[in-house]
């Protein structure tokens, strides 16, 4: 099993054992139920990256990396009935799936793809009746969307762009409206290199993000070793946890980061407790899990860390679940 098709697996017996996160409101039905084997495998035509759960937990959509440059990528249909799974039909997208979000009135399923952004009508994916991707807004240069997150009234659209050391802001009413036209970008959050989580504080005041090398102005020392050398000599800073004030990013991007907090070498992933209060990161280039208490990432960032956990080779992907007793 390789590592996409290992993280895949476990992301979905998350969504599985737990009951689909986003239909917990829900009655229980025979798509939202819990299932009662705790690991669920299911074959996929591709790299599974990213697994999204329907609002009432009937599909989970998802995104299929390319698997080498010149093969094609898209979005998988997955129907849960009965907690059973079954692959019900894909559809490709150009460029190269990765990560995806939907809106939250669950009409639109919104996937990043490399160069471009794409938009995906839920309810076509759903149907299979016709054409489900609306359009793309393409950036018009390499610049390697990796993850988007979208603010709970559906207006503003972030997106990280590894290769462009931010993060860019959409209106995402102007995009729909424009036809996803490149207009609809408010502007691009700095950010070191690599920017990739996008995860907003409860109450959405603040977006926090990763940057597995810190950004140059902040003039940190080189100290992190390039991955999978150990015994090669440090050529980068340490990375960072950003913390953006989103207000801010809606109108003026560029000077919207509030706070920066070192966090290992190379941080790539993060995921927040249910009340909010603690911030797990994996940093790659250390091997370890990180936590941080969020009440002092900008009051008190030197004592922000709680602890720190190693956990083998290069993590990546991490989930809370559980009520917030277990991560994986």
């Amino acid at each position: 099993m390789s590592r996409s098709q290992l993280r895949f697996a476990i992301e979905l017996s998350i969504l599985l054992t737990t009951g689909v996160s986003a239909a917990s409101a829900q009655a229980p039905t025979r798509c939202n139920s819990a299932a009662s084997a705790s690991i669920s495998h299911l074959t996929l035509p591709g790299n599974p990256f990213t697994p999204l759960p329907s609002p009432d937990g009937c599909w989970i959509f998802v995104t299929l990396a390319r698997p080498n440059p010149t093969a094609e990528g898209g979005v998988a249909v997955v129907s849960r009935s009965d907690v059973k799974l079954a692959l019900v039909r894909t559809f490709p997208l150009t460029g190269g799936p990765t990560g995806a979000v939907l809106t939250h009135d669950g009409k639109l399923l919104i996937v990043t793809t490399g160069p471009a952004v794409a938009f995906l009508d839920v309810a076509r994916l759903e149907s299979g009746k016709g054409a489900p991707v609306l359009g793309y807004l393409d950036f018009g240069k390499p610049v390697a969307s990796i993850f988007a997150n979208v603010t709970r009234d559906d207006r503003y659209l972030f997106v990280s762009l590894e290769r462009a050391f931010g993060i860019a802001v959409i209106d995402l009413d102007k995009a729909r409206k424009t036809g996803f036209d490149i207009t609809a970008v408010v502007g691009v959050i700095p950010t070191g290199n690599s920017p990739i989580a996008l995860t907003f504080s409860t109450d959405e005041r603040w977006l926090y993000t990763t940057s597995q090398a810190a950004p140059a102005a902040l003039k940190w020392p080189v100290a992190c070793k390039p991955e999978g050398q150990p015994t090669a000599a440090p050529n980068h800073p340490l990375g960072a946890i950003l913390i953006v004030d989103v207000e801010r990013a809606k109108t003026d991007p560029e000077h919207s980061v509030a706070a920066a907090v070192a966090a290992g070498c190379n941080p790539v992933r993060l995921a927040l407790s249910p009340d909010g209060n603690v911030l797990y990161a994996t940093a790659r280039g250390d091997y370890e899990l990180r936590a941080y208490d969020t009440r002092k990432l900008l009051a008190d960032s030197a004592h922000a860390l709680l602890g720190r956990v190693p956990v083998g080779t290069a993590p990546v992907g991490i989930a809370v679940f559980d009520s917030g007793g277990k991560l994986s």
